[in-house]
């Protein structure tokens, strides 16, 4: 057959571990051999990231704004064990804080539903997206080891010459630790009309939620800012579209969320979206089995899979034992890059192609072919369990 062809390349972001892995077999398996696939590739495992001093981060970064679409892999985030292991000369920041950082915008994270994964819990009928903010918070944080007795505070030094303004943090009393972090008016409000678009392009209602009986100036700005932004441009859109907004406490929101059918967008700040995605999706049935992209104001996107690289599944591979490793979340990666690519360069038949590889994937699954994470929790009778290769090879037989 004639292979898809492309017009514009695609940023093609590698990453770390047995995602790496995946990442090769399904373009061998799965795209090149329908696609004329064109991309920039970008090595953003942790050696690269240590041999260029994670310079490769912000190039891959800069890629997508040029390019307007990426596709991203798993990539390992190091802490103390991780500096030992591959003796890194810093412990670099993760890879998704600086690339959503320079991009800004909002990451949206859907359960991939299928039949015969049932969600945890029983409520649950519909897919519930999270809206997670991607700038700031403790994702682009300042941190401080205090020693012992002393004071921290926080300072704002207007840059026009007026007056400085000064908070107490606290007055340590012996050693400890401190925190700073910032988020951006500008960025919120991108966030919410990134979150309000959404909702109208789905039909959903949209939740929102924070801690703004607590933090009293960080959090109530999310809130306002949200407000303002939906009466101002979105409030008669949403009631002529016959959906809802509305603003609760985030333990609110949790009881709420696990007593509805789902069918709704969750906005949440940046490290709640964080926490509760993997919540959400493990609860649906499975990490590896949620979409996710950031959407830039700009108009970049970036897609990547919501779960890490699998780090035990990869000591085994490289061991020389089998692995079963759920390869889906990142197979989405790639049609929903793909899909996006083919739209913005009037493709369709590429984002025909796209589609029907994600359709290959949940029929697989259906037909009782799955990784082993699934086989445990499947109410399916007599599931095939197979491994990492076997899954994709079956996919790539059905498609």
């Amino acid at each position: 057959m004639t292979k898809i062809a492309m017009k514009t390349p695609l940023v093609e972001m590698d990453g770390d571990e047995m995602t790496r892995i995946i990442w090769k077999l399904i373009k061998d398996e799965l795209i090149e051999p329908f696609v004329d696939l064109k991309t920039e590739y970008f090595d953003l495992g942790l050696e690269e990231r240590e041999r260029t001093r994670d310079q490769v981060t912000v190039d891959a970064a800069e890629a997508t704004k040029r390019l307007g679409v990426a596709v991203k892999c798993a990539t390992i985030t190091p802490n103390a064990a991780r500096m030992d292991e591959y003796h890194l000369s810093e412990m670099w920041k993760s890879p998704n804080g600086t690339i959503r950082a320079l991009l800004d915008g909002t990451v949206f994270r859907a359960p991939i539903v299928v039949r015969g994964i049932d969600p945890y819990v029983r409520t649950w009928k519909k897919p519930i997206t999270i809206a997670r903010h991607a700038y700031g918070d403790v994702y682009k944080n300042t941190e401080l080891r205090v020693e012992g007795p002393g004071t921290v505070e926080l300072v704002y030094t207007p840059a026009d010459g007026g007056d400085e303004k000064r908070a107490l943090v606290h007055d340590f009393a012996g050693a400890g630790v401190a925190q700073g972090i910032h988020n951006l008016d500008d960025s919120i409000a991108s966030f919410a009309r990134a979150s309000f678009n959404y909702a109208l392009d789905t039909n959903q209602d949209l939740w929102f939620a924070t801690k703004d009986t607590i933090s009293k100036t960080y959090d109530h700005r999310f809130k306002d800012i949200f407000q303002e932004v939906f009466d101002a441009e979105y409030r008669a859109r949403f009631e002529e579209a016959g959906i809802e907004y509305f603003y609760t406490l985030i333990d609110d929101a949790v009881a709420r969320v696990i007593r509805s059918e789902g069918g709704f967008i969750w906005a949440c700040k940046n490290y709640d979206g964080d926490v509760m995605s993997d919540m959400v999706s493990t609860a649906f049935g499975s990490l590896a089995m949620m979409t996710s992209v950031l959407v830039s104001p700009a108009g970049y996107y970036e897609f990547e899979a919501a779960h890490g690289t699998v780090q035990r599944h990869y000591y085994k591979h490289l061991a020389g034992e089998q692995t079963s490793t759920n390869s889906v979340a990142t197979i989405f990666a790639w049609t929903g890059a793909l899909a996006k690519r083919g739209e913005l360069d009037e493709l369709p038949e590429l984002v025909a192609f796209a589609r029907k590889l994600e359709q290959a994937t949940i029929d697989t699954i259906e037909s009782g072919v799955m990784t082993g994470d699934l086989a445990a929790i499947t109410s399916l009778p007599n599931p095939t369990r197979v491994s990492t290769q076997e899954f994709i090879c079956a996919v790539a037989e059905r498609l």
